[in-house]
């Protein structure tokens, strides 16, 4: 089953066009005006979508959701080469969202609750880093490879990333199904109530959100990944070009360097599970998250040639990061049969911080203060895992007292 899964982050990830949609659009006719519409109507929509399809997901088949990613995404790619006006793109992209909302929080429930089904659930740490290792991998082929591409046959990276969508589909559609079926028979380590997979929509997502607010653990651990996904997005998404051109680095490297990234941070997401020889998790993810904040704050003073090597020590260590923090969110997940629902909830409020941030750098930058913004993210973040640091202590103490106290009952 985990070679499949593999298979399907590593094909559905290829998204070959992601170093040159920009100029792709510009060379259809585009506006600057109009593409970033175009993204800013993805974002929202991407949050409109991600916890309907979670508490969807949960109802019914996490293997059904994973072929309708796939398939969507098949789509959307092909949409630039047939349609290469505004709203062929804006299409595009909102199937983009959509397809991506159907995969994200069901792709890790899917893989939880298989290998927990399974009597295995110590292996969900590196499977997940395994996963996300693999779909890393696609980065380091396609980046480079893309300003090439596109020279030679413009289309070509998106005809590429629907091939690759089209093989994901073979491989979810391989996919074993859960042990004791989908819905109503949760077998996690904790298992929830038994429920109809027929649950209405609204009863669904009220439920969802009784679970993260019913648990502080849940919660506070919910909070603890916005850090985590705020400073690898904004670095690699927001600020990576900003950064380099301020440094003077060619703009013909930057694909060269993303693929370098890409290729640490699978290293660092293969190897996650070797942290725990040292550390627990919270703490892991504390000083990981620390580490991060520090490579950002070092940015400022930093030449090209640090730069370039603070970058990559931060893609290995948001490698190892990434499946250390999903492995915490599942494991204070109470009612499995939410699971996806949760992890939804746990995706769109990452995005949402994400978005609040974004917007303060668009401030940082009109006034050319980029250095200070990267102080203040990294200052800011360090208090946020010291204050999350006191609070998680208290939690699991409290979750502890609570087990022994149920155990005395018994």
């Amino acid at each position: 089953m985990t070679r499949l899964y593999n298979g399907y982050q590593l094909f559905s990830g290829l998204l070959w066009w992601l170093p040159v949609f920009y100029l792709y659009q510009r060379d259809a006719g585009l506006t600057d005006e109009q593409i970033f519409t175009i993204q800013s109507i993805y974002y929202v929509f991407f949050c409109v979508l991600e916890i309907p399809t979670g508490a969807l997901a949960d109802r019914f088949d996490y293997r059904h959701f994973l072929l309708a990613g796939a398939g969507t995404l098949l789509v959307a790619n092909l949409l630039p080469v047939f349609w290469p006006v505004f709203w062929g793109f804006l299409v595009h992209f909102l199937l983009v969202a959509l397809a991506n909302s159907l995969v994200s929080g069901a792709g890790s429930a899917y893989l939880y609750e298989y290998l927990a089904r399974s009597g295995e659930p110590e292996r969900y740490r590196k499977a997940e880093g395994n996963a996300r290792a693999a779909s890393l991998i696609g980065r380091v082929a396609c980046l480079p490879l893309a300003g090439v591409l596109m020279a030679w046959h413009p289309p070509l990276p998106y005809l590429l990333t629907a091939a690759g969508a089209a093989v994901a589909v073979v491989l979810a559609a391989r996919l074993p199904e859960l042990p004791g079926g989908q819905a109503g028979a949760p077998a996690s380590p904790e298992p929830g109530p038994v429920r109809s997979a027929r649950e209405p929509l609204g009863q669904a997502l009220a439920g969802a959100a009784r679970v993260v607010t019913g648990s502080r653990l849940l919660t506070l651990l919910i909070v603890q990944g916005v850090a985590v996904f705020t400073l690898v997005r904004v670095l690699q998404t927001n600020l990576f070009q900003p950064i380099l051109a301020a440094k003077q680095l060619p703009v013909a490297a930057f694909g060269l360097l993303m693929a370098a990234n890409a290729l640490f941070e699978v290293a660092g997401a293969a190897r996650s599970a070797l942290v725990r020889r040292w550390l627990s998790d919270t703490r892991a993810i504390f000083v990981l998250t620390t580490a991060l904040a520090l490579c950002l704050a070092l940015l400022v003073p930093a030449g090209l040639a640090v730069t370039i090597a603070l970058m990559c020590v931060f893609s290995l260590v948001s490698g190892v990061a990434y499946p250390i923090q999903r492995q915490l969110v599942n494991d204070a997940i109470t009612d499995p049969s939410r699971r996806a629902t949760v992890l939804s909830v746990e995706s769109i409020v990452d995005r949402l911080v994400c978005s609040l941030v974004v917007l303060a750098l668009g401030a940082y930058l009109s006034a050319g203060v980029l250095n200070l913004f990267l102080l203040h993210l990294a200052i800011g973040t360090v208090v946020l895992m010291a204050v999350l640091a006191v609070f998680l202590r208290r939690a699991h103490r409290r979750a502890a007292a609570e087990t022994v106290t149920e155990g005395s009952a018994r």
